[in-house]
């Protein structure tokens, strides 16, 4: 017995950061379990609405270059879609159980331009929140708070989409951000869904933000310290970024205009390892800025828009830069 009990005590100090950290690992969306990308595993042959990426660690610099989507922005080689409804909910599940029950849940829209998400860079959009939950009861110090919430909701997180939003493409990004320790951690993911049946209301110019800038380190939300006297008191926590979108003050935005992006085929079912989506070629010499333009298993156009070069990001992914 005491053998078998120091082994697992030598194997869990061995892994430290897959046990303590991590993120989303799927989504339900209109009823169908779709998982989310293994980052421990090779990217060959994954294919995925989830955006890559390859770390459990957080984020824990605000205006870091992985900060939009937990990755450097791009989409991966076998990039996949899926529809949603406006005004239905998407459920986001993180490894169980999830370790950080102090900070607050958020959930934001970015519209892509054109007809797909895929080639689109994560950093070159503008975000609006459409959910968030800070510190729902108690203090600073000792309260219940959204990531509290979450966990206690077998770790998911339940965003609806608001019947307000247009139609079109977009990227939905979830986030928890633990306040256990400073500097604060950030856990975003990102996956690509298509909004149909949408509404008609733009978010506003204060409403959209980008990653990163949204978030400041001298941020109040982000500063507040658990284990102080005055956080055991404290009942008010400012939630980071911006309004939420229907609430801002600002003139409406415009939408993002639209590119020749290479579109790709919509799954309208859960998504894993299945074969790649079918792809249409678009005509040479039209593939847009942070379009894709090669890779293994691309069968798509590779002449950039002038002045722009294709240029290979890894094995399995170039993009027009």
């Amino acid at each position: 017995m005491f053998a078998f009990a120091t082994l697992v005590a030598l194997a869990s100090a061995a892994l430290p950061q897959v046990f303590a950290h991590g993120g989303v690992l799927s989504y339900k969306i209109e009823g169908e379990i779709f998982q989310g990308w293994a980052p421990y595993n090779s990217p060959t042959g994954q294919t995925t609405i989830q955006r890559p990426w390859s770390s459990y660690n957080p984020i824990t610099n605000p205006t870091d270059p992985t900060l939009a989507c937990n990755d450097d922005g791009t989409s991966g080689a076998l990039q996949l879609t899926t529809t949603t409804k406006a005004g239905d909910p998407i459920t986001a599940y993180w490894n169980q159980v999830w370790p950080h029950a102090y900070g607050p849940m958020l959930t934001y829209l970015a519209q892509c331009p054109g007809s797909t998400c895929t080639g689109v860079n994560a950093n070159t959009l503008k975000w609006f929140k459409i959910d968030e939950a800070g510190l729902l009861s108690g203090t600073v110090g000792d309260g219940y708070w959204g990531s509290g919430k979450m966990i206690d909701q077998n770790s998911s997180w339940t965003t609806t989409i608001p019947a307000s939003v247009p139609s079109g493409n977009y990227l939905i990004r979830f986030e928890t951000i633990a306040l256990h320790s400073l500097p604060a951690q950030f856990y975003p993911e990102c996956a690509q869904i298509q909004i149909t049946g949408g509404g008609s209301l733009q978010p506003t110019t204060d409403e959209l933000v980008s990653f990163p800038g949204a978030y400041s380190a001298s941020d109040p939300g982000l500063t507040v310290d658990l284990y102080t006297n005055e956080a055991m008191t404290q009942t008010n926590y400012t939630i980071p970024g911006p309004p939420l979108y229907g609430s801002g003050t600002g003139s409406p935005a415009p939408p993002p205009a639209s590119t020749t992006a290479v579109p790709t085929t919509v799954p309208v079912g859960p998504s894993s390892t299945s074969a790649p989506p079918t792809q249409s070629s678009a005509p040479v010499g039209t593939v847009a800025q942070y379009g894709q333009c090669g890779g293994q298993g691309y069968s798509g156009a590779t002449a950039c828009i002038a002045p722009y070069t294709c240029q290979a990001l890894n094995a399995y992914y170039s993009q027009c830069l």
